[in-house]
């Protein structure tokens, strides 16, 4: 598929999705998102692939919505503003159930449904000069459809505050929060993607891919007899796996698993 709104960058088991339009501080309308969506689906679903970044070009991560997109949303019913906003939420819901390990890469401001964004990746790491901010409720709106992912990573009690305060956040104050992982300098950013990768590329893929599921079928819920025997047959079915096989004859033979080599 040829882009008009990112460039996929490839490398040995990495690839990357850059938002490509800076001149907008890459806000985004409905033909990105349906390209973001495109591109987490197909690269998700890769053989090649066993981990995706998520970056952008130009000062700005991301804006949040296009001011022309917006417009026209003035206009729609609200039977169009349900299909609308329903392609934005495929378009998170891609990320976040993406099999693949997703690092966002945030290299500058991060508002609106930018933050979203980058709250359905799986680990974030972003310049230390990097702005935060929800800002919809300044132009009478509410962050609905990013709701469930940004209150998964910064918690309730913080989400009250800065869904209706609109103040913007730090790259340190997101990391306190929980939204960032990493926080390094412009210089140093690269260094930290990459050193997240390496880690990431050690590990069974198939294991990172069941560990990503498992902590979304876990988080949140009641520790009961049902959640627990749940638990034990997952480790029953992964130990049996042909990775989980190979793994731990790697590991008592002192030598490479098969994906190392």
């Amino acid at each position: 598929m040829t882009y008009q709104t990112l460039t996929i960058q490839h490398a040995p088991r990495v690839a990357t999705i850059v938002l490509n339009r800076p001149d907008v501080r890459n806000a985004f309308n409905e033909t990105m998102i349906a390209e973001i969506t495109h591109a987490f689906a197909e690269l998700g679903s890769s053989t090649e692939v066993r981990a995706i970044v998520l970056a952008a070009n130009g000062a700005a991560f991301c804006a949040g919505g296009d001011l022309n997109w917006m417009k026209a949303m003035a206009d729609y019913t609200p039977e169009q503003n349900r299909a609308d906003a329903a392609l934005l939420a495929t378009m998170l819901r891609t990320i976040y159930q993406c099999p693949k390990p997703v690092i966002a890469k945030v290299q500058g401001d991060c508002y609106a449904g930018g933050l979203g964004l980058v709250a359905a990746c799986d680990i974030v790491a972003a310049v230390d000069t990097a702005q935060f901010c929800l800002s919809e409720v300044k132009i009478g709106l509410i962050p609905a459809t990013i709701s469930p992912y940004v209150i998964k990573a910064i918690g309730e009690s913080a989400a009250r505050r800065y869904f209706i305060t609109a103040e913007r956040f730090s790259a340190a104050t997101g990391q306190k929060l929980g939204l960032v992982h990493e926080v390094a300098a412009a210089e140093q950013l690269d260094e930290s993607v990459a050193v997240l990768l390496k880690a990431l590329l050690a590990a069974s893929p198939n294991a990172v891919t069941e560990a990503k599921r498992l902590v979304r079928a876990v988080a949140g819920q009641p520790l009961t007899a049902v959640l627990i025997a749940d638990t034990v047959e997952e480790i029953a079915k992964i130990r049996a796996s042909a990775e989980g096989r190979e793994g731990v004859r790697a590991f008592l033979e002192k030598r490479k698993p098969s994906w190392l080599q």
